[in-house]
């Protein structure tokens, strides 16, 4: 894949400024939070539009209009429960830039956001679980390859699914860490994408050390072959990070000026 592709989270209904842009489509707030991620590095943006289940499909396409016309066709991550959602959003996509993603299939309920992305050539980050927490990552590439089979039966080429090992949080389950960094270096030895939520790692630790835990947590990952994650690009240790371990690997050329790139 090359460079690590930072996927920015911070376009999310979760944050009460993001939610009342959204309810009244209101531009200002939301190309706000998109230049700030863009400006520190982000790659593709996330748009999460949360279940939206009355006003998804506009929403959706809304928001793909507002970003896409105002920052050069970037690339997004479109997110949300609401299948249809989704796909309103690809159909007013422009992929100069890069495919649209997915955000998420898993081998339960969700699997069929895999034919979604086979049908419309998106890509889809597929989530290595079915219901609640893999107990162990035999269990983790048994989803890995129920989805594979999925999606290339559909047509789908395998580099267009990016495979989610879960990251874990580290208050409560310190111990799995581990295995999620082991799962990502299986995932990487046999060619695939891989990405998920980074910030899922610090959830509920103090806001300091936050970006000392994921920066941490993102070179260990990167040195076992992961190929992105969605996380918060204003975050400015976590980008020296991740740019840094790009020079590091060899995905990057060396420059004095490398962290202003």
């Amino acid at each position: 894949m090359g460079k690590f592709i930072v996927i920015g989270e911070r376009i999310h209904c979760i944050s009460p400024v993001i939610k009342k842009a959204m309810e009244e489509k209101d531009p200002e707030p939301i190309l706000k939070r998109a230049k700030e991620q863009l400006d520190a590095g982000a790659t593709y943006l996330d748009v999460n539009i949360g279940p939206a289940e009355k006003t998804g499909e506009d929403l959706m396409k809304w928001a793909v209009q507002l970003l896409q016309e105002n920052f050069d066709n970037v690339p997004l991550c479109l997110d949300t429960a609401n299948r249809k959602a989704i796909e309103a959003g690809i159909s007013v996509y422009n992929r100069s830039k890069g495919k649209p993603i997915v955000n998420s299939a898993d081998a339960g309920d969700r699997i069929e956001n895999i034919d979604l992305a086979a049908a419309n050539d998106a890509i889809a980050i597929a989530l290595c679980a079915k219901a609640g927490i893999p107990s162990d990552n035999d269990e983790r590439m048994m989803y890995c390859q129920e989805m594979l089979e999925r999606g290339m039966s559909l047509g789908m080429e395998a580099e267009d699914l990016w495979f989610d090992p879960l990251f874990l949080v580290i208050k409560g389950m310190q111990d799995k860490q581990l295995d999620v960094l082991d799962f990502i270096k299986q995932l990487s030895d046999m060619g695939f994408n891989s990405t998920g939520g980074l910030s899922n790692v610090s959830n509920m630790t103090p806001k300091h050390i936050r970006p000392i835990l994921d920066s941490t947590m993102v070179a260990m990952a990167m040195l076992n072959g992961l190929t992105s994650a969605i996380a918060n690009p204003c975050d400015a240790r976590l980008m020296e990070t991740i740019k840094s371990a790009d020079i590091i690997k060899n995905n990057s050329l060396y420059a004095d000026s490398f962290l202003e790139l």
